[in-house]
């Protein structure tokens, strides 16, 4: 789906661009090839070190654009059981931005795992050879050690700190040139977000010897899968602090003594979040009238939360399922069509239907 972020489109002989325009002090991605001046100064909202960045490493964007992807993807996983569920990105223009324009922990959450797509992104590109200017980690090279004895770097190491560098230097531009509190704020889950993909590096090894001992190992370093990352920003996103500046404007203090001070780990937020009940344009909520609830749930994803408490619909559904499933040696499993019914539960709409704009 091409409209999934509030975005413009340009189709010119090889040049497919997306980008998004620029929300306060927010980012922007784009996926591209072709003229990279061309694409790179048609792109509007941009500051001058991304066009820069943009003309130098045009073969970058396309990476980037598979991060918006991958991102997007995890946003909408992450949030599946909430009342903002992250698909504003697909069915409302521009509710993101609106969603962004609060100092909110969903926009702590949005800036966090969209950078962390981006260097997830380029750091792949990068062992895969689709970019000029990196490739496997140069420093992975000669013989090391760990707990289980000597090995040989060989293979192909993720090259992290290169995928870190790029997205630090892209995403955070815009961000640099202000010095306003929610430039801090978004530098610092921008940042929170790069970590926390460096987290889970971890150490892979082929054995060699006879019958496959590991007298000699070959080892290498690779990024996890991208839910790991999506997974433990979610931990940070509700466990998000809210902070407000200090007095020399130049970092952070918790709202709440009773909370420990935030880390470079953590998430931030100045604004309590609004409850996402209703459609409301200038919060970026759709509200939740035709949600799917789960009648059996004491969740987020209960019937009761939500409708917030407005009701819902039962509706009985025919599906087809697969059944009585046999394994047949070797090597199947053959299944059974089967004929399911079922109560699918949806939120009722509140009795004044329709946007609320107080604009």
């Amino acid at each position: 789906n091409m409209n999934f972020l509030p975005g413009i489109w340009w189709s010119l002989p090889l040049v497919l661009v997306w980008a998004t325009p620029p929300v306060t002090s927010s980012w922007w991605y784009m996926g591209a090839v072709g003229s990279s001046r061309v694409m790179c100064d048609n792109v509007p909202g941009l500051v001058s070190r991304q066009r820069q960045l943009c003309r130098r490493h045009p073969e970058a964007m396309l990476s980037i654009g598979r991060g918006v992807a991958a991102w997007t993807a995890e946003c909408q996983h992450q949030f599946r059981r909430h009342r903002w569920d992250c698909n504003a990105l697909e069915r409302g223009q521009r509710l993101l931005g609106r969603v962004l324009l609060r100092s909110s922990r969903e926009s702590a959450f949005v800036h966090a795992i969209s950078s962390a797509g981006v260097v997830f992104a380029i750091t792949r590109a990068c062992s895969q050879g689709e970019l000029k200017s990196c490739s496997c980690d140069p420093k992975k090279k000669g013989s090391d050690k760990d707990s289980k004895g000597y090995f040989d770097w060989g293979g192909c190491s993720d090259n992290i700190d290169y995928g870190i560098k790029f997205a630090r230097a892209f995403v955070d531009a815009k961000e640099r040139r202000g010095k306003d509190a929610r430039a801090l704020m978004n530098l610092h889950n921008n940042r929170a977000g790069r970590k926390a993909v460096k987290r889970f590096l971890k150490q892979e090894c082929k054995c060699h010897g006879v019958s496959g001992s590991c007298t000699l190992r070959t080892c290498w370093l690779a990024m996890a899968d991208f839910r790991k990352t999506g997974d433990y920003l979610w931990k940070k996103y509700n466990g998000a602090i809210q902070v407000v500046m200090n007095q020399d404007g130049t970092g952070f203090t918790v709202a709440n003594k009773k909370f420990k001070k935030p880390t470079k780990n953590d998430l931030v937020y100045f604004e309590s979040s609004p409850d996402y009940c209703i459609r409301d344009r200038d919060v970026g909520s759709l509200g939740t009238a035709g949600r799917v609830c789960n009648q059996t749930s004491r969740g987020m994803d209960s019937c009761e939360v939500m409708c917030c408490g407005r009701g819902y619909d039962t509706s009985r559904v025919s599906r087809m399922t697969k059944c009585e499933c046999k394994f047949h040696w070797c090597c199947a499993v053959r299944c059974q069509d089967c004929l399911e019914v079922v109560d699918i539960h949806t939120c009722k709409a509140p009795k004044s239907a329709g946007w609320i704009s107080r604009t």
